[in-house]
C-alpha cells in the first residue's frame, strides 16, 4: 500500500511539472478576435502611422505573441500587405513587434517594403489582426484606424469578405486591404526575395 502511494505521488509530480514548465497555451494561441478596446492607445490619426513600439509590451499577452529573444526557426514564412487609405498607400513601416534591442514577436517587419514576417519557435496560426495591433493601428471588417466605411480586401487577388483581422497568415500571400477607393489594380502576387 506505501509503495503504490508513493507511485501515484510520482506520476502526479511528473505531471504537474510537465503542466506547469509547458508554455502557456493561452500564451501562445491568437485570440478568437482581437480586443481592440483593451489594447490601450491606438493609432488614430492621419497615416502615415509610426511602428506602435510605445505601447508593444503592453499589448503582446492581449494579441496572444511572445517576446522573444531571438526570431523563430520552426515557423518560417512571409506575406505582402499593400494597405490603401482614402486612395493612397499606406506604407507598413519598418520594425513592427521589435522592441529595440530588447526583443522580437514572432509576427513583425524588419523594413517598409510591405513584407510581413511569420518566425515561430513552434508551429501554430498566427492572424494579420496580430500585426495589426502590435502596429496600434485598429482593422476591423469596415475600419482601418479610424477611417471606417467601404473597406474592401483581398488575398492574392481574390476578394474576400468578412474580418480581414482574422484572416490566417500563410506563406506567400499578397494580402491588399483598401479603406476607401480601391486601387486601379490590384496586385494578385508579389515578387519575394529569394529565401523568403
Amino acid at each position: 500500500l506505501l509503495i503504490g502511494g508513493v507511485v501515484a505521488l510520482v506520476v502526479i509530480a511528473g505531471v504537474l511539472a510537465y503542466v506547469l514548465t509547458r508554455p502557456s497555451s493561452s500564451k501562445s494561441a491568437a485570440p478568437s478576435t482581437i480586443p481592440w478596446a483593451k489594447l490601450g492607445t491606438l493609432q488614430n490619426g492621419p497615416p502615415p502611422w509610426n511602428n506602435g513600439v510605445g505601447g508593444l509590451t503592453d499589448r503582446l499577452t492581449l494579441l496572444g505573441l511572445n517576446p522573444l529573444g531571438q526570431e523563430g526557426s520552426v515557423l518560417h514564412i512571409h506575406q505582402h500587405l499593400d494597405l490603401y487609405v482614402n486612395g493612397k498607400h499606406v506604407t507598413l513601416p519598418a520594425l513592427v513587434g521589435i522592441n529595440d534591442n530588447s526583443y522580437i514577436t514572432e509576427v513583425h517587419t524588419h523594413d517598409r517594403s510591405g513584407v510581413i514576417h511569420v518566425e515561430s519557435p513552434n508551429q501554430r496560426t498566427f492572424k494579420l489582426g496580430q500585426l495589426f495591433g502590435e502596429w496600434g493601428v485598429k482593422l476591423t471588417a469596415n475600419c482601418v484606424a479610424n477611417y471606417c466605411g467601404h473597406l474592401k480586401w483581398w488575398v492574392n487577388g481574390q476578394q474576400i469578405t468578412g474580418d480581414p483581422a482574422e484572416l490566417n497568415l500563410r506563406a506567400h500571400q499578397e494580402i491588399v486591404i483598401a479603406q476607401g477607393p480601391p486601387p486601379l489594380v490590384v496586385p494578385k502576387s508579389y515578387k519575394f526575395p529569394a529565401g523568403e
